[in-house]
């Protein structure tokens, strides 16, 4: 499990990468993955980057607010655009906004690639990877080539969604990338009405895989329309609504990886940088 931990990521002045998965769509993983970055930024106070990895469907624009292509400097790279203390970067800044990406592997790997090298990141603390789901050769690539220091799994309790949560969860420890945690999205809905919580889609599923897996449970996130709103919105709702239980779901979680990573470095895995949690 240290093989993936033990090296330092091939791009200038990052200084680890981390990525967010799930092993299908539709369980959240974008929006978990912007509201963590976010959350590292403003609450544990790093220097954190954000890559959107799903070429076939970028949603990093919509969910950071952010359009234009980026500019290039001297050295020929491209400058990430910024929003909310994280610098971003996504297929969707460099295509039309409804294009789709009709490209075989060799293709992604190439756009991937040219995001990640040739992209003048500056010196982070953090890059977050927004993951393509599934368990595919676009994602044993980004693993490997990224050298991740961890992966964190988003799954809903659905017993089919942690299904795929635990095909993922292979595959990264099947390419040695330490799995720092697993979160359990759309985990209960509060009626406001009544107040009562609703578990539509179960109840305690992604604890019990955890536990059953061996690996940390990071916590549980509520299946809110603010989310929804604040995402459609682009404005991730621990930057919009800071004060709210939710954005204090997300930062407690955020809390927890940067917990996660102190401790691998304890365990020798790895070095981690000057990490402070305010």
């Amino acid at each position: 499990m240290a093989a993936g931990a033990l090296s330092k990521p091939q791009l200038d002045g990052v200084e680890r990468i981390i990525a967010v998965a799930s092993g299908k769509g539709g369980v959240g993983k974008s929006t978990t993955a912007v509201n963590l970055a976010v959350a590292l930024a403003l609450k544990c106070k790093l220097r954190v980057g954000l890559l959107d990895a799903d070429v076939y469907g970028p949603s990093i624009p919509l969910l950071m607010n952010l359009s234009g292509q980026p500019k290039i400097d001297s050295a020929n790279k491209m400058i990430p655009l910024e929003n909310y203390g994280v610098k971003c970067m996504s297929m969707g800044f460099l295509m039309e906004k409804d294009a789709p990406v009709v490209w075989r592997g060799p293709m992604v790997m190439s756009a991937l690639e040219k995001l990640t090298r040739g992209v003048s990141w500056g010196k982070l603390d953090i890059m977050v990877v927004d993951m393509p789901p599934g368990t595919g050769d676009a994602q044993i690539s980004v693993s490997q080539r990224l050298k991740l220091a961890g992966a964190v799994i988003v799954s809903t309790p659905q017993d089919i969604a942690l299904l795929d949560a635990r095909r993922g969860t292979n595959m990264f420890q099947k390419v040695h990338v330490p799995i720092l945690g697993l979160i359990e999205n759309m985990s209960y809905f509060i009626c406001p009405g009544c107040g009562q919580s609703s578990h539509i889609f179960g109840h305690g599923g992604c604890e019990t895989t955890a536990k059953e897996m061996q690996i940390d449970f990071l916590g549980k996130v509520p299946l809110d329309v603010h989310i929804r709103e604040t995402s459609d919105e682009g404005k991730p709702i621990v930057a919009s609504s800071a004060n709210s239980d939710v954005a204090a779901v997300y930062n407690s979680i955020a809390t927890r990886i940067v917990d996660k990573m102190r401790e691998l470095a304890s365990a020798g895995a790895y070095v981690t940088p000057n990490i402070s949690v305010g």
